[in-house]
């Protein structure tokens, strides 16, 4: 009797700590280290982050600065810097075109309808690298736009920015689009509006 009342004495005591640990300073110390910039590296790379924000909170519309030298945008907000990122813009033969832009259209779910893939009637990719129009499609099979997440049009002939790879950082890569990483062109996405400025120089 003895042993079963010592028993359920120290169960008891378990729940109440259990109960009572979210309580104790040391979680709640934890709880509110989350206002540093992010950091995210690119892949194979250990030095240099991919992109830094710390703009939420910061008020004021956003601007964005994309140095096609550098393969970079800077961002900010009311004149004050929130942050940059990696970008890859135009090949060579795929010039990204500079000046000042406005951000004309926002899809968060876009598809190119120039550059994609072919599929042939089973669904199998022939051809990963295709151009609508111009690359052949076999009978029974359609051209498939690539994905362009989180697009941002800011010309009238196709151009904007949207998610896509940055296979080499601090090198051009794309057909004219400035590809950001997945994560910053959702930010992006979230506080441009249409209408945001972005300014593109050499």
């Amino acid at each position: 009797m003895k042993t079963s009342r010592f028993s359920l004495a120290v169960i008891g005591m378990l729940v109440l700590c259990q109960c009572e640990l979210p309580e104790y300073p040391l979680f709640s110390a934890r709880r509110e280290m989350v206002r540093r910039p992010l950091l995210v590296l690119p892949a194979f790379a250990s030095q240099s982050p991919l992109y830094v924000w710390h703009g939420n909170g910061r008020p004021g519309p956003l601007s964005v600065n994309i140095d096609l030298s550098q393969q970079k945008a800077y961002l900010f907000k009311n004149g004050q810097s929130v942050g940059w990122t990696y970008v890859a813009t135009g090949r060579s033969g795929y010039a990204t075109p500079t000046g000042t832009f406005r951000i004309m259209e926002k899809i968060a779910n876009k598809r190119s309808n120039k550059y994609g893939m072919i599929v042939d009637s089973r669904g199998n990719v022939v051809n990963s690298n295709a151009t609508a129009g111009v690359s052949r499609v076999p009978p029974g099979g359609q051209f498939v736009g690539a994905r362009m997440p989180y697009w941002m049009r800011i010309t009238g002939y196709g151009v904007g920015m949207h998610a896509g790879p940055i296979p080499r950082p601090g090198s051009p890569a794309s057909h004219g689009c400035i590809r950001l990483p997945a994560s910053m062109a959702e930010t992006i996405f979230q506080h441009a509006d249409v209408g945001t400025r972005v300014t593109i120089m050499q």
